[in-house]
């Protein structure tokens, strides 16, 4: 009787969109946004609204006397009442079946050679909240700024790109090590 060795290939992954064509479609939302709604896209509008109703929930009397907060259930607003709040459930639900779709929905942390998933984890938290502080400093994200003041030809968006895309530049000859 002889033996045989089974060996188990590992599932091939999916390869990703054309980003090209990608672009293509995220240019035709856009358009569809500005013909639609008269405005572009942006996330931080929205997590300013959720964060209010969240605190809201846990302290009415605070965001009553918050000028900031306050303002987004003046004269009986309701937190959806920006249609941005459901802008970002989309792009939430559709990442999710995007993912579903190209089968690479899963849980994993990604990182360099010399990046624990500890240290990756942190360094996405802390760098996502500089950048979440910062959008509500700006009163715009990322997102808004490159998409929808890119898209009108605004002199201060493209400024500001170039100076994201050259500052990360800069930045990625220090940090390359720990990605190779």
């Amino acid at each position: 009787m002889s033996q045989e060795t089974v060996t188990a290939e590992a599932p091939r992954e999916r390869p990703l969109w054309d980003p090209y064509v990608a672009g293509f479609f995220l240019g035709l939302v856009l358009l569809g946004t500005y013909l639609v709604f008269g405005r572009g896209l942006g996330a931080s509008g929205a997590l300013a609204r959720i964060t209010a109703r969240l605190v809201d929930v846990v302290a009415p009397a605070w965001v009553e006397g918050n000028g900031h907060l306050g303002g987004y259930f003046a004269k009986g607003a309701k937190w959806w009442d920006d249609w941005l709040v459901f802008e970002l459930i989309g792009v939430v639900l559709g990442g999710v079946f995007a993912g579903l779709t190209a089968g690479r929905f899963g849980w994993k942390v990604e990182g360099g050679p010399r990046v624990s998933s500890r240290t990756r984890l942190i360094a996405a938290f802390g760098g996502g909240a500089i950048v979440g502080v910062g959008a509500r400093l700006a009163q715009g994200c990322t997102s808004g700024q490159a998409l929808s003041g890119g898209a009108t030809l605004a002199l201060g968006s493209w400024a500001f790109m170039f100076s994201v895309f050259g500052g990360a530049y800069a930045l990625a000859w220090f940090v390359r090590r720990l990605w190779t």
